[in-house]
């Protein structure tokens, strides 16, 4: 039997104690947070700026933050999945996520506030669930293409072992496709709550036609606290902000890095273990006791599960479902062709307003927009790939690396816009080129952290191979490290990108220290035209950036997809 000594029980028992401090809090902001959607209707909330309101606005935004990844994640494994296994769904999912990926946030947020607010007139209920969306806009097709791309890269050696095995689909996505797509998903889902969080500032205080609209929270304060030059108030933010993404990274994500590490299908060149979340999940009594209730819980739903199947010899649900679908297939089909011609009609109505030097207008500002996505994404690359691979290769530099990188990748950038513009403007740095360096603030770390996913599945017995036979550092990265991290680089390559290009709306066009800065580029044209309410030119902005960026997907990056899920893939 083993025997703790007086100091470690009493150690173990403060360790509770925080726990239930902490899961208190947490049940204490849903009271809150709940209160606030029943409120009355608000659309300008006052923010202050004094330090102690920020406790209560940091947890209002942890909860925006959190409700938006929920959301991602049922729409990552649901869409993800159905656009890996069905070629007829993926002709139709992947183009429309390019279609969805290219919208900013200040695409979404007309239709989104306008038709929230009608529908909860009298509370705060369609301001706070237009907020979600907008912050579920940033985060979810990060998380749907890595997800996505993991399992179009599933090694062939495993496919064809669960078809000798004949696993049912389900079996297959359990025991195969999530354990291998794991590491991915939560790196990419990190870097995903970094994009939610990149827009807080503008899914929390925005301006529509001549409504303000305001919610309490971290992003609102910080952009009052912008736009009246308070910078007291502004680090105060700040320190609200890193304390929201430390307490993240404690609680949430080095416990999720901890445990898909379980679920590596190959022993890897780092080994993932975290001593301090194996000490508190192996020792804290609350924890054990929540954990073996779900392990009996799962046991018995397993059985139930297996004696229903027993049972249940003719598939009736299924049968129902297919003859259902046969009939409804039509009337749906009707429906949406409905739909998608009344939206295109008002849309052409709409642009009819528009001249043709509009339309020049707006084609040289893409092109100008389209030379900073580039570079940035390039310049990105330039560092992030081999920092990537090398502190994926010793688990040392990852755990001193890792939460350093995720509270910077973390951390919304244009709350740090205000010192970066001022060190640019020291260096006598035009705007039109510092806007291109604040975009690459959000993009870079879309390109670090594919990166570290993919290099943690260089396979280890590969390279002690190749070391034992005198390979070259180029030769380790020509036929070792490029083919084990390019599927995850070409997904950070096309979030980074769809991320710079909704980056130019608050990278192009911003408030500084009380006026307007703004370069010429179509993401300072689209925040133009909402501040002022023009959507026939917001609309025409949106339709050339989704036109533009779809015809990029499909011409170029598509392409380098189908070379990195053939050529530069591991079966081992």
């Amino acid at each position: 039997m083993l025997h703790r000594s007086p100091v470690v029980i009493r150690h173990l028992f403060i360790l509770d104690i925080i726990i239930g401090l902490g899961l208190g809090t947490l049940i204490y902001g849903l009271i809150l947070f709940a209160g606030q959607w029943h409120a009355t209707f608000n659309p300008s909330y006052q923010i202050e700026l004094h330090s102690g309101s920020l406790p209560l606005y940091a947890l209002f935004s942890a909860m925006r933050g959190l409700g938006a990844y929920l959301v991602s994640l049922v729409f990552t494994v649901a869409v993800g999945y159905w656009a890996a296994k069905s070629a007829a769904a993926e002709k139709v999912i992947i183009p429309l996520l390019d279609i969805l990926q290219s919208i900013p946030v200040l695409g979404f947020l007309p239709g989104l506030v306008l038709g929230l607010v009608a529908i909860f007139p009298h509370s705060n209920v369609g301001l706070e669930l237009a907020a979600i969306l907008m912050i579920f806009t940033g985060q979810v097709w990060n998380m749907t293409f890595a997800f996505y791309s993991s399992l179009k890269s599933v090694p062939g050696d495993l496919q064809e072992a669960a078809a000798v095995m004949c696993l049912s689909d389900s079996t297959k996505l359990m025991r195969i496709e999530l354990p291998f797509s794991a590491v991915n998903l939560v790196w990419n889902s990190i870097m995903s709550m970094a994009g939610g969080w990149f827009f807080l500032t503008v899914c929390e205080a925005f301006t529509l036609g001549n409504q303000e609209y305001r919610l309490p929270g971290v992003g609102a304060y910080m952009a009052v606290a912008i736009e009246r030059g308070d910078t007291r108030a502004m680090l105060w933010g700040v320190g609200a902000m890193a304390i929201i993404i430390v307490t993240m990274d404690l609680v949430i994500w080095r416990p999720a890095l901890a445990w898909v590490h379980r679920f590596r299908l190959e022993q890897t060149l780092t080994g993932g273990e975290d001593q301090l979340i194996n000490f508190v999940y192996n020792n804290s009594l609350f924890l054990r006791f929540m954990r073996n209730f779900f392990v009996k819980l799962s046991r018995r739903a397993l059985l139930k599960t297996d004696s229903k199947r027993l049972e249940i010899k003719i598939p009736v649900p299924t049968f129902q479902f297919a003859v259902l679908s046969k009939w409804l297939r039509w009337p749906l089909a009707v429906v949406l062709l409905t739909a998608v011609i009344w939206g295109g009609v008002g849309l052409i109505n709409s642009l009819s307003v528009l001249t043709f030097a509009n339309w020049g207008e707006i084609v040289i500002d893409t092109l100008l927009t389209f030379s900073r996505v580039a570079a940035a994404v390039m310049l990105s690359t330039l560092w992030a790939l081999p920092a990537g691979v090398w502190l994926s290769r010793k688990e040392i530099r990852l755990r001193i690396a890792q939460p350093i990188a995720q509270l910077l990748a973390s951390f919304p950038a244009p709350m740090l816009y205000p010192l970066v513009l001022g060190l640019t403007f020291k260096a006598h740095i035009d705007f039109s080129v510092g806007s291109m360096v604040l975009m690459l603030l959000g993009v870079q770390w879309y390109i670090l952290f594919n990166t570290l996913a993919g290099g943690l599945r260089i396979s280890r017995e590969i390279y002690d191979s190749m070391t034992l036979m005198g390979s070259s550092q180029r030769d380790l990265w020509r036929y070792l490290y490029i083919p084990s991290v390019f599927p995850a680089l070409v997904t950070g390559w096309v979030t980074a990108a769809g991320g710079a290009w909704n980056a130019s709306i608050v990278a192009e066009y911003i408030n500084y220290q009380g006026s307007t800065l703004e370069t010429r580029g179509l993401g300072a044209l689209i925040s133009r035209s909402a501040s002022k309410g023009d959507f026939a030119m917001l609309s025409a902005c949106l339709v050339v950036m989704v036109i533009f960026v779809v015809l990029l997907n499909r011409y170029f990056w598509d392409r380098i997809y189908r070379v990195s899920q053939k050529r530069f893939r591991l079966d081992f």
